[in-house]
């Protein structure tokens, strides 16, 4: 069994207004040293096979077609045998 550590994460000239909207609800409650937050997404997947290779080229096409739009964010993973 292999498991993808899938991160999606928005391109550093894309606005994120989400983890704006955090980064002032800390600000109101005074942590004012906070200068950026960016939300991003932490995806597990786990697959029932043993071939990294293979993995990983399907983790490839997962990310590129489903996990991230190419346009505003970029991805990285990582395979963990179990």
């Amino acid at each position: 069994m292999i498991k993808a550590n899938v991160y999606v994460t928005l391109k550093p000239s894309v606005l994120d207004p989400q983890g704006k909207a955090v980064m002032n609800a800390l600000h109101s409650i005074g942590h004012d040293s906070i200068d950026n937050i960016r939300i991003s997404k932490f995806i597990e997947i786990k697959f029932q096979e043993d071939d990294l290779e293979a993995v990983k080229s399907k983790v490839e096409e997962i990310c590129k077609t489903v996990l991230a739009n190419p346009n505003t964010e970029t991805y990285r993973y990582d395979l963990v045998k179990l």
